[in-house]
């Protein structure tokens, strides 16, 4: 009898798993009722260009007289910055023109200055990139 029970059992947890995997579209991204996969906002910002991180850092290092040195944020600030999410209002600077010019650019976003670090911007004011404490 303990053999019947342990086979339902199997059997039950087959048919919800295969039932689950029917179920998921065949583009295997989540939706339903077959309505197009809307990416949530914040993961947006993923799909966005490819950094050369060493590129910028060796050109900061260049031009360092075309920057101006900054205290850094206070931990309150320090901590809404954060890629993906909104560029906190009032606190961005921008850069000296010529730095901006030295520096990789990617059609649809900007550098500024926060603090200490440099934010790569997209258009709707999301932050793509911090790269910190690179302008002491």
């Amino acid at each position: 009898m303990s053999h019947i029970r342990i086979l339902g059992a199997v059997a039950l947890t087959l048919a919800l798993a295969s039932a689950g995997a029917l179920a998921e579209p065949k583009n295997g991204k989540p939706g339903q009722g077959g309505q197009p996969y809307s990416q949530p906002e914040h993961s947006r910002y993923e799909q966005g260009p490819s950094i050369d991180i060493r590129a910028v850092r060796h050109t900061l290092q260049l031009h360092r007289d075309l920057y101006q040195p900054a205290a850094p944020l206070p931990p309150g600030v320090r901590k809404n910055l954060a890629r993906g999410k909104p560029l906190p209002p009032g606190i961005a600077m921008k850069l000296d023109q010529r730095l901006v010019d030295r520096l990789p650019h990617y059609s649809g976003y900007e550098w500024r200055q926060v603090g200490r670090d440099l934010l790569l911007i997209a258009a709707g004011g999301i932050i793509y990139e911090i790269l910190e404490n690179v302008l002491e």
